[in-house]
């Protein structure tokens, strides 16, 4: 399994790689699933997988022509207005499988993980906004 998170040139960076630096992103859908490019660190068309996708396609549901890009914002700590917090549950295979009380779900993050911390943070706090 691979996954992919980023887009350098809109990522706002407070500190390399610190657990207080607020990532952006743009997710787009691509053969069906959600990917995103971040030629910054080598990522590109990295896909979400293992109930990523569906917890994004409620995160987006409001947002008008998600599929063609949003912006996702997260962060290890809690930034202002965040809509959602994953919990860390466990490592496997290299990634990370996170929790959404608000979604009742579980997804699995990849070692893309490791371009944005350091080492798996045990919350990530998300919002996901309109181009």
């Amino acid at each position: 399994m691979s996954c992919k998170l980023t887009e350098p040139q809109k990522t706002i960076q407070l500190e390399s790689r610190s657990d207080n630096t607020l990532w952006v992103i743009h997710p787009y859908r691509d053969s069906g699933t959600w990917v995103f490019d971040d030629p910054r660190v080598g990522l590109r068309r990295e896909p979400f997988v293992a109930g990523i996708p569906e917890m994004m396609d409620k995160l987006v549901r409001d947002i008008p022509n998600a599929d063609k890009g949003f912006r996702l914002l997260f962060s290890a700590t809690p930034f202002a207005d965040y809509t959602i917090k994953l919990v860390w549950r466990r490592e496997e295979a290299g990634g990370n499988w996170y929790f959404s009380a608000d979604y009742d779900a579980e997804g699995w993050l990849c070692p893309a993980l490791f371009k944005y911390f350091k080492a798996a943070p045990k919350e990530i706090y998300v919002k996901a906004k309109a181009e």
